[in-house]
């Protein structure tokens, strides 16, 4: 039996289990649409950009623990959405990109929309440097193979993003069906490497002769699904456990055992803790810059004399940026059950360390302390650490947030208490402004029962404002807390400490900062709008927006202050040589 490609392609992915499709139409790919349009399982949801689907897409990923589909149209749609999904790759979040091209019997003669400066119909390389794979189907009875490999590849290993690029005529052309349920026979999961018993015994006794040993869980933990693994094997043998931007959240931070964030946007206490230790199991992490004070010795991390322990799913990354005393590529989740059993063999009485936990105890007591005055403050504008104070108290526990760059992403990362594993979702590797607003959409979408909040500063915010309609098309009930300090507030602070000026990074008219009406443009969408006009009205609007249960904008003006640091980012010498400056508020 003969079908089209379109329709089989939506029995597949209905068969995968895929309840939602994030994109924008093109004459490419409306022969899927139109096909998509008749499933009872699957959603399509629309958006206005391709920048705002991948990143909704994104969310939905990294709340579902599979692979999102994003659809979009050739060359500009693809260009559009770029940003997006580069932002889901280098932060390892399984994204299947289905893209439509220009006619196979079209290539080369530049019909409309066709990228081939270089090469006939090659938009697809676009996407080579930061997908996992990139295919253009050429072959029409190749096309369910490939759209099978797309999504084990998406999933497995390291994940990430994976484009098929399907020139239109494929959509529209006929195949035996028999093709298509050949694949569906595969399994839909793949057998995660583990670690053998003799290396985790291995480890567990280098631990337990260590003096001051420590783990640093990255973002692969969370990945992973490992936090619960993490914490068993921390508490057996009262391991302290750092963690990376990425790794926030892998242990809850009013756990005893917790540290807390390392490098540029860490503490001292907790940079002088992963300096001092004379052995570090590095857990799904990358040892990105950031986190590492740019590798520098003298701030964070000091290997050698430190030896590291290094796991990891890719083994690309470990020995990349430290020497590894001892390197293992495994699963986290299954190589901290191997450890945790290991422990509990070697040691089975635990360990007990009170000293380092009181210290540890002291010094978060200290650090809350010390931040009080700021949290408690009625300043208007607003502090942000007043922000972060107000979120917290009005937030479940189990809430989720998303959010952009800046003081909402590294002040959060370092003063915002986060519970639950997973509850955090942040652009990481691509550090990208735009992300928070559309992938906590993409987030509430599968946490249907979760508060899920965007968020973001000005700038991130006004980078894709039409995410508001998707929201209210598809009645999305997420939360967007603008932390509004008329700026790109983080880059003003940098050039105003190192160049005395904040020329292009401040929002002004007529020599006076500004912003639009952000209440107001909401409004215009159909959506709840509240501006804060005062500290106190914060929490209130927080809890009214959450008892609304519908999408609502809270605009709150905030002071320009920047994020306290303790470690390093080497751009500062080069922008200021030996002066030890980062960055200043811009509001004095």
């Amino acid at each position: 039996m003969k079908d089209l490609i379109s329709n089989q392609l939506v029995r597949y992915l209905e068969a995968r289990g895929v309840e939602h499709i994030f994109g924008l139409c093109g004459h490419t790919n409306i022969a899927f649409l139109a096909a998509l349009e008749k499933s009872a399982r699957i959603k399509f949801v629309n958006t206005r950009h391709e920048q705002i689907a991948a990143h909704m897409a994104d969310g939905y990923a990294r709340a579902t623990g599979k692979a999102a589909v994003l659809l979009t149209h050739l060359s500009p749609g693809l260009t559009n959405a770029c940003t997006g999904v580069a932002n889901a790759s280098l932060d390892s979040i399984p994204l299947v990109v289905i893209a439509g091209d220009v006619p196979t019997h079209y290539y080369g003669k530049h019909p409309h929309q066709e990228v081939n400066m270089h090469a006939d119909a090659s938009q697809c390389e676009i996407y080579r440097p930061f997908c996992k794979r990139v295919w253009r189907v050429d072959s029409a009875h190749l096309f369910p193979e490939i759209i099978e490999k797309a999504f084990i590849l998406a999933e497995s290993g390291r994940p990430g993003a994976v484009l098929v690029d399907v020139p239109m005529d494929i959509f529209s052309r006929e195949i035996d069906v028999e093709l298509f349920d050949r694949v569906l026979k595969n399994t839909r999961q793949l057998v995660k490497p583990s670690m053998d018993d003799g290396t985790a015994e291995k480890i567990v006794r280098q631990l337990l002769a260590a003096r001051t040993p420590l783990l640093y869980a990255g973002g692969g933990v969370l990945l992973a699904g490992a936090a619960a693994e993490l914490r068993a094997f921390a508490e057996h043998l009262q391991l302290p456990v750092a963690h990376t931007l990425m790794g926030k959240g892998a242990l809850p931070d009013d756990h005893p055992l917790i540290l807390g964030m390392t490098g540029f946007w860490g503490t001292r206490f907790i940079n002088e803790k992963c300096k001092a230790a004379d052995w570090i199991v590095g857990l799904g992490t990358r040892f990105a810059e950031a986190d590492c004070s740019s590798w520098e010795a003298e701030y964070t991390f000091n290997f050698p004399p430190t030896q590291l322990i290094h796991i990891d799913i890719d083994p690309a990354e470990i020995g990349r940026n430290y020497p590894a005393a001892i390197g293992a590529v495994a699963d986290l989740k299954q190589a901290l059950t191997a450890l945790l059993r290991a422990a509990r063999k070697v040691c089975p009485q635990g360990v007990e360390r009170p000293r380092l936990i009181a210290e540890m105890a002291a010094n978060r007591a200290s650090f809350a302390e010390s931040n009080r005055e700021w949290e408690e403050s009625d300043a208007f504008p607003m502090t942000p650490q007043r922000i972060l104070a107000d979120l917290r108290r009005a937030l479940p526990r189990d809430s989720y947030i998303c959010t952009d760059v800046g003081w909402n992403k590294n002040g959060l990362a370092q003063q915002y208490p986060v519970y639950e594993p997973g509850s955090i979702f942040t652009p990481g590797g691509f550090a990208t402004m735009g992300f928070g607003s559309p992938a906590a959409v993409g987030a509430k979408i599968a946490l249907k029962d979760k508060v899920v909040v965007a968020l973001v500063g000005d700038g991130g915010w006004g980078q894709n404002p039409a995410v508001l309609a998707t929201a209210r098309e598809n009645h999305v009930p997420v939360i967007w807390v603008i932390m509004n300090n008329h700026a790109f507030g983080t880059i003003a602070g940098l050039e105003k400490a190192h160049f005395d000026t904040t020329f292009a990074t401040v929002f002004e008219v007529d020599g006076q900062t500004w912003s639009p009406d952000y209440a107001a443009i909401a409004r215009a969408y159909g959506i709840e709008g509240i501006t804060v006009n005062a500290a106190g009205e914060l929490l209130p609007a927080l809890r009214k927006a959450i008892a609304l249960k519908q999408p609502v904008v809270i605009d709150v003006y905030m002071k320009n202050i920047p994020t306290p640091t303790a470690g390093h980012w080497n751009i500062m010498d080069i922008y200021s040589s030996g002066r030890k400056v980062h960055h200043v508020a811009t509001d004095e």
